[in-house]
C-alpha cells in the first residue's frame, strides 16, 4: 500500500486502487465512502432548500441538520483512510516472527491490540451512519420536493454503509479474545442496526411513494 491518503485521491484513482491487488483500501474504506456519499446527498437537498422562499419556514431547522450532516461527512471521509491504516497494523502484527515463547506471546498481544483497533474503526463508522440516519426523515418531509429522490438515495446508501460497517466489525470481533468488548460492541451494533434499518426503510418508502406515479 502506498502512503497516499484515501481522501486525497480522485474518484477514479480510488476506485482503481479498490479494484487492485492490494487488500487495502477494502470493504471498510468503501463503506465509509458510501456513508460520505449518503451524507453529501442529504446535504445537497438541504442546499436546495435553504434560501428558497417556499421553504422559509423550515430554513432554520434544515440548516441545523445540514451542519450536523456536514460534520458527519467529514468524519466519514477520514474513516476511508483510517480503515486502511487499521488494516495495515493488523497485517504487520500477523507478519511478526512466531519463534520463541516470549516472542510469540508478544506477537499474540500485538495482534489482539491490532484487531481491536480494526474493529473500532468500522464501529465508529456504524455510529456515524446511525447519527446520519436521524437527519434524513426531516429532509424527506420538509426538504425541497424537487430533490426528494436524493433523500431516498441517501437513505439507501446510509443503510448499506451501516450494514457493511457491521460486517467489518463482526469479522474482527470473531478473532478477539476480549469477550467483554466483543459483547458490548455486538450489543451496540444490534441496537443501532434496528434503528438505522427502521429509519432508512421508512424514509425510502416515503420517498418512493412520493415519486411514484399513482396508477388509475
Amino acid at each position: 500500500m502506498s502512503d497516499t491518503r484515501m481522501p486525497d485521491l480522485t474518484v477514479g484513482s480510488y476506485v482503481e486502487m479498490l479494484a487492485g491487488s492490494d487488500p487495502a483500501p477494502g470493504g471498510g474504506s468503501a463503506a465509509a465512502l458510501a456513508g460520505a456519499l449518503a451524507a453529501a446527498s442529504g446535504e445537497m437537498v438541504g442546499n436546495f432548500t435553504v434560501g428558497k422562499k417556499k421553504y422559509a419556514d423550515v430554513e432554520s431547522e434544515i440548516r441545523e441538520h445540514m451542519s450536523a450532516i456536514g460534520d458527519i461527512r467529514a468524519e466519514l471521509i477520514e474513516i476511508t483512510h483510517a480503515d486502511v491504516e487499521a488494516y495495515s497494523i493488523v497485517r504487520d502484527a500477523y507478519g511478526l516472527p512466531k519463534r520463541g515463547d516470549i516472542i510469540k506471546a508478544a506477537r499474540d498481544e500485538l495482534i489482539q491490540t491490532a484487531l481491536r483497533g480494526a474493529a473500532e474503526v468500522p464501529l465508529e463508522l456504524a455510529r456515524c451512519t446511525h447519527r446520519l440516519s436521524t437527519h434524513l426523515p426531516p429532509l424527506a418531509a420538509k426538504g425541497n420536493r424537487n430533490l426528494i429522490s436524493d433523500v431516498g438515495v441517501a437513505a439507501r446508501l446510509c443503510q448499506a454503509a451501516f450494514d457493511c460497517a457491521r460486517l467489518n466489525v463482526e469479522v474482527n470481533l470473531a478473532l478477539l479474545d476480549d469477550v467483554e468488548f466483543a459483547m458490548r460492541a455486538g450489543t451496540e451494533l444490534r441496537v443501532m442496526g434496528e434503528a438505522v434499518r427502521a429509519t432508512c426503510e421508512r424514509v425510502f418508502a416515503d420517498v418512493m411513494a412520493a415519486v411514484t406515479r399513482k396508477q388509475d
